[in-house]
């Protein structure tokens, strides 16, 4: 059998393991951590992931995207979503179809 790739996409941080055998193993991100953030930022010159877009956020919250995963399958004029948008400092967007977008 060959490997199987498993990712745990976490609101607050994500994890990816490789199952080889009967062994699963977490793969460790580039700083050497387990988990990794799920947080991403977007500046002038470049992308970030992670730990690196998490230190940013502070002076670049507008380009800063997290906690995204709970708008998945959620609808603009919810509820849930109106409560996002007014703590959230990023910008969600109504959909041509309703979702919330990012």
């Amino acid at each position: 059998m060959g490997r199987v790739i498993g990712i745990d996409l976490g609101t607050t941080n994500s994890c990816v393991a490789v199952m080889d055998g009967k062994e699963a193993k977490v793969i460790e991100n580039v700083e050497g951590a387990r988990t990794t953030p799920s947080v991403v930022a977007f500046t002038d010159n470049e992308k970030l992931v992670g730990m690196s877009a998490k230190r940013q956020a502070v002076t670049n919250p507008e380009n800063t995207l997290y906690a995204v995963k709970r708008l998945i399958g959620r609808k603009f004029d919810g509820a849930a979503v109106k409560k996002d948008i007014d703590s959230l400092p990023y910008k969600i967007i109504k959909s041509e179809n309703g979702d919330a977008w990012v």
